[in-house]
């Protein structure tokens, strides 16, 4: 089942549990950058099978400027 996509205006609007694409819309990014970011290791993330999964607490420190938790 897919998933509707979002436009995220507010932090508090994010999943605990954050895919590459809320990634993509929070920041108003493209797909590409988004999973450039995670690879990169800008925060961490978590690999399920074919899924990547951010928690909402280590991308919002990310975003602030914060050290990752």
């Amino acid at each position: 089942m897919a998933r509707k996509s979002k436009k995220y205006m507010n932090p508090d609007e994010l999943p605990e549990v954050m895919r590459a694409e809320d990634i993509q819309h929070f920041l108003d990014i493209g797909r590409v950058q988004a999973y450039e970011l995670i690879k990169a290791g800008e925060f961490r993330s978590v690999k399920i099978g074919r899924s990547i999964r951010i928690s909402k607490k280590v991308f919002l420190n990310w975003f602030e400027g914060n050290e990752a938790s």
